[in-house]
């Protein structure tokens, strides 16, 4: 299938059901982003996956800069770990109804366990033929920033955000009327690179999570990010049972 032949009639309906901009986007390639491995050993998504997962990490940063000019380095790190995690990436897929279009095995399709990741996988296999059609973010902004907008947003707003110390605090307190506990050490560098510390954050013997800062009170903030998300979690499905 040559990049200058009209795209058969299925690749057509699929660019026109996920949005995606008919000019100059490179065919063949988005033919093999809807390839996963499991239905072709030879000519799949992987490689344009890999290479998707930087796109996305940098229209992703480009942005929270623009639209959140005075967030710390802290809280876009923190907000950008989401925007670029599996689970944000197979709402996009959900809701852009990628998986009609995605070629797997019969296997590989009824493990539903592996299916967030498989869906993860193919938007950023998508991101890659984006940007690999012009060489720049020119198609790729336009298509992720109105997926990227509403979850920003809400992140931004969500106080384990913007100071999950005190977000951490206040749920336990809530939940266990006990507070976490933060053991922070400072990690071993090559001579040169810059101080490295790394937090983990417990509730009595219950570890919750753990992060990596240039300073112990960063380190600690993401680890309490990270904590905080993992008790909210543990917290909902305990009550919904």
């Amino acid at each position: 299938m040559s990049e200058s032949l009209p795209p058969p009639p299925s690749l057509k309906r699929c660019v026109e059901k996920l949005g995606l901009p008919t000019e100059s986007v490179n065919w063949d390639l988005l033919d093999q982003a809807l390839v996963h491995a499991s239905a072709s050993g030879d000519r799949n998504n992987e490689q344009l996956e890999f290479f998707g997962d930087s796109v996305l990490r940098l229209a992703a940063a480009e942005f929270l800069m623009e639209h959140y000019p005075q967030a710390t380095v802290g809280e876009l790190t923190r907000v950008r770990s989401q925007l670029v995690s599996d689970q944000m990436l197979a709402e996009i897929a959900e809701n852009i109804g990628i998986e009609q279009f995605l070629q797997t095995s019969s296997a590989a399709a009824g493990d539903r366990a592996a299916r967030p990741r498989r869906l993860a996988d193919a938007v950023e296999a998508i991101l890659a033929v984006l940007y690999l059609s012009r060489g720049h973010l020119q198609l790729v902004r336009p298509w992720l920033d109105p997926h990227l907008a509403t979850s920003a947003q809400q992140l931004m707003e969500n106080p384990a955000m913007r100071n999950p110390k005190t977000a951490l605090q206040e749920l336990t307190q809530k939940h266990y009327r006990t507070l976490p506990d933060y053991r922070t050490e400072e990690i071993s560098t090559q001579h040169g690179d810059p101080q490295r510390f790394r937090a983990d954050v417990r509730l009595g013997d219950r570890w919750l999570g753990s992060g990596v800062g240039a300073s112990r009170k960063d380190a600690e903030k993401a680890a309490a990010s990270q904590g905080y998300r993992a008790l909210l979690a543990s917290i909902t499905t305990e009550t919904q049972h």
